[in-house]
């Protein structure tokens, strides 16, 4: 019998496997890629009876790699907040699934487990840009401003750390990200002991995001902006989190940020509107490759040719 753990490597996909596996130690083979990889399960070939937990990427996205492990016997615990589309019934799947645009699987987690590990599931919903709820789960526990922000700098970091057109791009695999905070039951354990790795994240990040904050908006009204970054590392590592930060800073407004490409298209990240969070995955779904969901989506490969297309799209979609 084999085990597998698959899962985004994001701060989301990485802390819902921190919380899961602090409670239920697991050696399993780990399966995972940038932040774009979202095809994870269709990787996997399991035998009869081996177990496979997936987090954190669309069972829609999926399906294949689902379909093909139970009709195989592999019993799958499936946790996801994406569009998932029909959900097979099988004895051999569980699966806790819930799109509702405040919910991140790392909460899932957190709530399947009693708030067993509510620190990690805190640093992965900062991750996700879902501060509201975040700060509900930090409600209770009596931390101070600082330790907030350092469990939502965190968050940032790691989300940030996901992004890349390939793992040579990123400080650090995500499966070796993992490994490293796996070693601490608690975030606050992780920067006071393993500074140096807190450290390049940091440092990376902000060095990035200074290089995006300079960029002019392609587009810009009082209810959407658009901006395109470059084809550099750097652009392709900070396009997620700078999504986030132009969502954060102007929550009645939809945003999209475009890569340039090595082949002439865009990489797209869309955030809806913080005030009202809806109408990304619908956005994104029009075009192929895109995906994702309400408050958050993403086109992996926009073609140049519709970018006039994508833009009165965006428009349409948060023009409320």
């Amino acid at each position: 019998m084999a085990d597998y753990d698959v899962f985004n490597g994001d701060a989301d996909g990485i802390c819902a496997l921190l919380q899961l596996r602090f409670a239920e130690p697991r050696e399993a083979q780990l399966v995972t890629g940038v932040k774009r990889e979202i095809d994870l399960l269709n990787r996997v070939y399991p035998a009869a009876d081996d177990r496979i937990t997936v987090l954190d990427i669309s069972l829609d996205k999926n399906r294949e790699g689902l379909d093909r492990a139970l009709d195989v016997g592999a019993q799958v615990f499936y946790v996801d907040h994406h569009f998932a589309g029909a959900v097979p019934a099988s004895a051999s799947l569980k699966s806790l699934i819930n799109e509702a645009p405040d919910v991140c699987t790392s909460v899932l987690i957190d709530h399947y487990l009693r708030g067993a590990y509510r620190e990690w599931a805190v640093v992965g919903t900062f991750g996700d840009n879902l501060k509201h709820t975040a700060n509900g789960l930090i409600k209770n526990l009596y931390f101070s401003a600082e330790q907030v922000t350092l469990l939502e700098n965190l968050g940032i970091y790691i989300n940030y750390n996901g992004y890349g057109a390939n793992l040579e791009e990123l400080h650090f695999a995500p499966d070796q990200l993992y490994r490293l905070l796996s070693q601490y039951r608690s975030p606050f354990d992780f920067v006071a002991d393993n500074s140096a790795d807190f450290q390049k994240l940091e440092q990376g990040y902000h060095q990035d995001i200074e290089a995006a904050q300079s960029t002019v908006a392609l587009v810009a009204s009082d209810e959407i902006a658009a901006f395109v970054l470059p084809n550099e590392p750097w652009a392709r590592r900070v396009s997620g989190v700078f999504s986030n930060q132009l969502a954060n800073d102007n929550p009645q407004r939809g945003h999209a940020v475009l890569t340039v490409k090595p082949n002439g298209n865009y990489l797209v990240s869309v955030r809806a509107p913080l005030n009202n969070k809806k109408g990304a995955a619908a956005l994104c779904m029009q075009f192929p490759t895109g995906g994702g969901r309400e408050a958050a989506a993403g086109i992996n490969d926009l073609p140049a040719d519709m970018l006039a297309k994508f833009l009165d799209q965006l428009k349409k979609a948060f023009s409320f």
